[in-house]
């Protein structure tokens, strides 16, 4: 994944700050926005602690979504302006033609051993070459987690169309693999480092490897009318982004504390976890790597051109 730099996009549109369907208090506009308890949204929160939205003009109204593809959908509906989630809902949005999508800000990239299948001690499955027929969990079909899996079980050669998928939330991964609910699961940082330190959990393979090394994961999207109605707003946004992944990345100590708040991670996972790639500028080419595998995989049945949604 590459570093970030320091951009703002060109949008449509040229909203005022103080668009009288959505402006907060005097001098501000409202912003609502859906988010997951993930760990790539540390900038996001780091932002939001000390002030750096509001310094732009923004008030930030933010609700929680289980998944991306309900964070999307929040989205669509018009229930959020903005999105945060992994980039596949927003390319199967577009490729459906169910929604016009705008990619915004970036969040974050897959870093090495960030993105991983893992399983349980006692477990049937001990290898990649187990899973087949297996149950593993995902936060939700047609997703970075499931996607990830499949490319890299496709890499190794191991047959990943006969793979059963079940769905549930990252917290509650760890718990429901012990239990034996699932033979093994996809897990992203923090909550890799949470399943080894509280359910033994055994790390079987890195899925950001070979053709998903260095692969975008998540950032933020707005609907293309909310882009053209809100154009400052965004801009704002992403000027917020920039400077609060910037921070992010120069000092980790200033995130560690917000794991712990928000990933709902002990400190000592906070200060041991592998933290994923933070971006915020919007690399179309390295995007354009995300909806190409998910029509190799059949999750779109047709390009979708990452150009056209910036």
């Amino acid at each position: 994944m590459s570093i970030i730099g320091v951009a703002v996009l060109t949008l449509s549109g040229c909203g005022l700050l103080g668009d009288s369907d959505n402006s907060g208090t005097a001098g501000t506009t409202t912003v609502k926005i859906s988010v997951m308890p993930t760990i790539d949204l540390a900038p996001f929160h780091l932002a939001m602690r000390n002030g750096y939205f509001e310094a732009e003009g923004l008030k930030i109204e933010s609700s929680v979504a289980p998944s991306g593809p309900a964070s999307v959908a929040k989205m669509v509906s018009g229930e959020v302006d903005i999105a945060y989630g992994s980039y596949t809902p927003f390319f199967t949005a577009k490729a459906q033609n169910t929604a016009d999508i705008k990619i915004i800000a970036a969040c974050s990239s897959a870093g090495p051993s960030s993105t991983m299948v893992v399983t349980v001690p006692g477990s049937s499955v001990k290898s990649i070459t187990d899973l087949p027929g297996k149950r593993v969990a995902v936060t939700a079909r047609g997703t970075m987690s499931d996607l990830l899996t499949m490319s890299a079980l496709k890499t190794a050669g191991v047959d990943y169309q006969s793979i059963q998928w079940v769905t549930m939330p990252f917290p509650d991964t760890p718990a429901r693999l012990q239990r034996g609910d699932v033979d093994a699961a996809f897990l992203t940082e923090p909550f890799i480092t949470q399943a080894i330190q509280t359910v033994g959990a055994v790390p079987l393979f890195d899925t950001a490897t070979g053709p998903t090394t260095g692969l975008p994961t998540a950032g933020y999207g707005a609907t293309a009318a909310y882009v053209a109605s809100h154009g400052q707003a965004v801009a704002a946004f992403q000027r917020v982004m920039d400077r609060a992944t910037k921070e992010a990345l120069a000092d980790r100590s200033k995130i560690e504390p917000l794991l712990v708040e928000f990933a709902k991670v002990t400190p000592e996972i906070a200060k041991s976890t592998k933290l994923l790639t933070f971006e915020s500028q919007v690399d179309i080419t390295s995007i354009q790597r995300v909806p190409d595998l998910m029509r190799d995989f059949g999750f779109i049945n047709q390009r979708v051109d990452v150009a056209s949604m910036i």
